[in-house]
Parts: C-alpha cells; sequence; structure tokens
C-alpha cells in the first residue's frame, strides 16, 4: 500500500465522524429553535413562582459536598440558607478537609453538635460528627473521613429527611429562584420525573459580595472566556435539545435536583466512576427500563448555578482529562445498553453520542489536521476534500456558538454591557485557533487514561469568591 493510499484510507473515518458530528450540530440547533419558540425562557417573576408553588412544593435537602474550601465556603451557606423556597434544609457534608473547611464553619454559624440518625443506608465512608446550627436551625454539617465527592454526596443522602434532594458542589451558587425553577417538573409529573438540572454558568470575572451575586461581568482570561462560551453552548443548546428528545443522561455536579426515593433506589452514587454525575442519571435510566417505566430526566434553563471554572491550562487539562475519561468508565460500565433496543433513544442515540463526542471527534479532529497538509503534499483531490470537511466542521461549531450567544442575550440577557456580547462573539472564531484544538488534545489524554486504567484524581485549583475577578 502505498503512502498516498494509506493516507486516503485514514481520511475515511476522520470524513465520517466529522460528517456525524455536523449533523447532531444541526439537529441540535433546530430542536432547541423549535423549543424556545414554544417555551420562552424567563417567565414568571419570583413572586409569582411563589404564589404559584409554595404550598405545593415538595421540601428539600440540599446536600453539598465540601473539599478544602475555605475560601469560599461561608459565602456558599449564606447564598443557599438566603434561597427562596418554603421548606428546605442545608446538609454541609465535610469530607474529611486537610484546610479549616469545618473550623470555619463551626466559628461562622455557631455549630454544635448534635445526635442524627442516619434514614437510608448507601455505601460512603464512616460519619465521625454531625452538627447543626444554633443560629441557623436549616444549617446541618456532616464531617465524614475522606472518600471524594460521591462518597460525600452518599453521606448527605442518607441523613437527608426530605423526598427531594438537591446535589449542590459547595463552592457554587445558585439563584434565588433555582430551586423553586427545578422543583416545577416534579409537581406534576405522576412520579415520572426522576431528576432535574439547570443551567451551569461561571463565576469567574463576576462580583460576589457576601454569597450573592451582584454584578455579572467577563473574566480577564482568554481559558476562562472560552469555557463562558462553551457553558453557554452546552446548556442553551445540547443540554435543551436532549431534554426534548427525552434522552438527557447528564445533571451536573454543581446543580441538580432528584427523587430521594429514586437515588435510594439505585443506591446513591458510585464511588470509582471519575463522571459520577453521567453515571448516576445513566443508571437511573438503566434501572427504570429495566423496571418497565420510563423515568425522566429533565432539563430546566433558567433554574440557575453559578460555578468556578478553571483559570489556567493546568486546571483546564486535569478537568477535561477527568471528563472524558470518566465518560468512557459508564460507556464501559453499561456498555451492555450501547446500541440496544431495550433502553430505547439512551440506548440508541445517546450513548453512542456520549461515545462520539468523548473520544471519536476529539480523535477525528486532531488525526484531520495532521492529514490535511499530508494529502493536500501529495497533490490528490482528498487533500482539498479534507482542509474543505474540516473548515465546514468548525464552520458548524461556530454556528452553534453563535447561536447560543443569541438565545442567552435574548431570553435571559445575562450581560447588560454590549463589549461583554461582543467578547462572547469573538470567542465563537477565535476559539478555533488553538483552544478548540487544545480541548481535543486534553480529552484524548483522557481516552489514555482510560485505557490504561489510571486511578488518581486530577484535581483543579480554585481561587475562591475573592478572586473571581481573575
Amino acid at each position: 500500500m502505498t503512502a498516498s493510499l494509506a493516507l486516503t484510507v485514514l481520511l475515511i473515518p476522520v470524513a465520517a465522524v466529522l460528517a456525524i458530528q455536523n449533523l447532531v450540530y444541526v439537529a441540535q440547533l433546530v430542536a432547541t429553535v423549535r423549543q424556545r419558540m414554544t417555551e420562552p425562557l424567563g417567565v414568571g417573576t419570583l413572586r409569582d413562582l411563589w404564589a404559584l408553588q409554595s404550598r405545593q412544593s415538595p421540601p428539600v435537602s440540599i446536600v453539598a459536598p465540601a473539599f478544602n474550601e475555605e475560601l469560599s465556603i461561608v459565602d456558599s451557606v449564606r447564598a443557599l440558607l438566603s434561597l427562596n423556597y418554603p421548606d428546605f434544609e442545608v446538609i454541609i457534608v465535610n469530607d474529611g478537609s486537610r484546610d479549616r473547611t469545618l473550623e470555619v464553619l463551626i466559628q461562622t454559624f455557631d455549630m454544635v453538635p448534635r445526635r442524627r440518625p442516619v434514614q437510608a443506608l448507601l455505601a460512603h465512608q464512616p460519619i465521625t460528627r454531625v452538627y447543626r446550627s444554633v443560629s441557623h436551625p436549616a444549617l446541618v454539617v456532616v464531617d465524614k473521613v475522606n472518600g471524594r465527592k460521591a462518597d460525600a454526596a452518599n453521606a448527605g443522602i442518607a441523613v437527608a429527611v426530605n423526598p427531594l434532594v438537591c446535589i449542590i458542589d459547595a463552592d457554587s451558587l445558585i439563584d434565588e429562584d433555582a430551586l423553586l425553577r427545578a422543583s416545577q417538573p416534579f409537581l406534576s409529573d405522576g412520579g415520572a420525573v426522576v431528576a432535574v438540572g439547570g443551567t451551569v454558568r461561571l463565576t469567574n470575572g463576576c462580583g460576589i459580595v457576601a454569597g450573592q451575586l451582584q454584578t455579572v461581568n467577563m473574566p480577564r482570561g482568554w481559558i476562562p472566556r472560552f469555557q463562558v462560551l462553551e457553558y453557554l453552548r452546552a446548556f442553551m443548546v445540547a443540554r435543551v435539545s436532549a431534554s426534548r428528545w427525552g434522552m438527557l443522561m447528564l445533571i451536573s455536579g454543581a446543580f441538580g435536583l432528584f427523587r430521594r426515593d429514586a437515588l435510594l433506589a439505585a443506591g446513591g452514587f458510585d464511588h470509582d466512576s471519575r463522571g459520577e454525575d453521567l453515571e448516576l442519571c445513566v443508571r437511573l435510566h438503566r434501572i427504570g427500563r429495566e423496571r418497565g417505566q420510563r423515568p425522566k430526566v429533565v432539563f430546566v434553563p433558567d433554574a440557575v448555578c453559578w460555578t468556578e471554572a478553571p483559570f489556567n491550562r493546568a486546571g483546564l487539562r486535569n478537568q477535561r482529562t477527568r471528563w472524558s475519561q470518566g465518560g468512557l468508565e459508564v460507556l464501559a460500565k453499561h456498555r451492555s445498553m450501547l446500541f440496544n433496543p431495550r433502553y430505547g433513544r439512551i440506548g440508541l442515540v445517546g450513548l453512542p453520542l456520549v461515545l462520539l463526542e468523548t473520544a471519536l471527534v476529539p480523535a477525528a479532529e486532531l488525526l484531520g489536521y495532521l492529514l490535511a497538509p499530508l494529502l493536500y503534499l501529495t497533490g490528490t483531490d482528498e487533500g482539498a476534500l479534507l482542509v474543505g470537511m474540516l473548515f465546514l466542521h468548525l464552520l458548524f461549531g461556530t454556528s452553534v456558538s453563535l447561536a447560543a450567544v443569541a438565545l442567552e442575550e435574548l431570553q435571559m440577557r445575562q450581560h447588560e454591557r454590549i463589549g461583554h456580547v461582543a467578547v462572547l462573539i469573538a470567542c465563537c472564531f477565535l476559539e478555533n485557533f488553538g483552544y478548540r484544538q487544545l480541548n481535543a488534545w486534553y480529552r484524548l489524554k483522557g481516552v489514555r487514561a482510560w485505557w490504561k486504567g489510571e486511578t488518581g484524581w486530577l484535581a483543579v485549583e480554585r481561587q475562591g469568591f475573592a478572586a473571581a475577578r481573575s
């Protein structure tokens, strides 16, 4: 086989993967536009929601795993305690922090030891002590041996008493009406809805005072700026379309609302998965289908959570490598669902798309960048064809990004300054020159980590809300 023929053979799978991804882009965008035309965002003020739901909203236990969060834990807790919801408790799970997270909580919120019976048996590391706040009776702190986030979430679920459980990162903030909006699908679902997710936005660059978001700004660094755009694209387009199609399989670990009985039936979060949020939702779908049910996982775009994104390349690398490795771990664990009609759209479409976006697309993109100049130098038509396909692939991605920005500004209007919108529009084009390729490389590192069976946890450095403007 000549070198030219070998390169041409490699072109076939690259072209096929890129073409499929472009078709997915088009389908997602069409579904999102249709959804937004029938159900516009931002409907109903907080007063309207309270009048409509306050008497029928189920009580919620908010579980926030915390590990080494002393920089932002006070602001986070204050924000949670100030939520507008008729009946809720806040359970902070200190997952064996090595810093002063527990001491800061005890001192700031007048925490004293209290007996708290475990309501359910879930796998987690031992609980050493439970505290309740004297000044804020709705605040509970569970101190336990370190076991990572999934383990800490299980401990919080085990001591929770309410029918709905909200899982939130301890370094995140949620809008004051987010719980009310997220709880809406549970009110008239007949028990079919098992989980609800909301939109995640970034605190990088924003003004935060005493745990309250005061101003929405753009971060100074380009790495977090590109992530602002990524999150818009993921939540305003991909999640909306997946929810519309009935195959949403990911509730962000930063903010999700679950039926507690569904969590207990599923056995809680998987300790061994780096993609514990994805794995849990796939398992909820799987268990429901195997019981002859059709569980619903729903996305509510105007239930908004704010979290900090990686601010440098090292943090981005660790996060994206872990996400990719976690996605493949989930696929391997639930491989019997792939292309299996027993699991409906989840098995036939949803999980194959996870494989496509986690491993196949980044590999095809990077291989395409290598093949294009080589084929061009051989003087074959395939080189020009591949260059055209890569350009078309980037054009489709840019179009989705621009649509996400337009949808967000037309309906949510989070960015009040025209300059911030201009930066986002610039990011739609600039991310194609380095950032997108870097992301693909990090995802392939995750594929390699999964293949080698690496077990280490790649941590992401945080700056805390005090440095939110970086």
